[in-house]
């Protein structure tokens, strides 16, 4: 291989390792899960940060691995059912502040899956904020993270006493003819 060609490959490669950035907004440790392989929609989670940048929003985000991509988080109603809700006004994001895309909060949502993400692969997503304008991110599927965060949680540590298992809205997380993710 020539030097040319192994400065390129090399460049390539840190390119992959850095934050995706622009106007002070950074995103951090994108991943993307795929509830199981037979699943139409999946989710992207991430950290993204505002340095020094003005106030701001995250008003929608693209990719093509999905017939929709919808920015999501999850809310109690009235009864004390958690349900998975499209938020179309966005989130904030305030100068030097950050919103936690994670599960069972703010997520960016893949309805009607074009294809079954694999484990290790690279999908592209377009985050779209009212002021920074279009942030690209590559975000890495990571199926086995998805069952080690699963396995990580402190089970005994959440109050099942103010949980009512069978009074749960399963069909408020339904999104027309996809099935929600059961991941999140």
């Amino acid at each position: 291989m020539s030097f040319k060609t192994t400065l390129l490959a090399a460049l390539a490669a840190v390119s992959f390792a850095l934050p995706a950035l622009a106007d002070g907004i950074e995103v951090h440790d994108a991943y993307a899960i795929q509830a199981t392989p037979m699943s139409p929609s999946g989710a992207a989670f991430m950290k993204i940060h505002n340095h020094g940048g003005p106030d701001d929003r995250l008003i929608d985000a693209r990719s093509d691995v999905a017939a929709r991509v919808e920015l999501h988080t999850h809310i109690q109603n009235a009864e004390g059912v958690m349900q998975m809700v499209h938020v179309e006004e966005g989130f904030e994001l305030p100068n030097d502040g950050e919103i936690i895309m994670q599960r069972g909060g703010h997520h960016v949502m893949f309805l009607g899956l074009k294809a079954p993400l694999e484990d290790g692969t690279v999908i592209p997503l377009t985050l779209v904020f009212e002021k920074a304008g279009e942030v690209v991110v590559d975000v890495t599927v990571d199926l086995v993270r998805m069952t080690s965060d699963m396995d990580a949680m402190d089970h005994d540590a959440m109050d099942h006493g103010a949980m009512d298992h069978d009074a749960m809205d399963h069909d408020a997380m339904d999104h027309g003819d996809e099935a929600a993710p059961t991941a999140n």
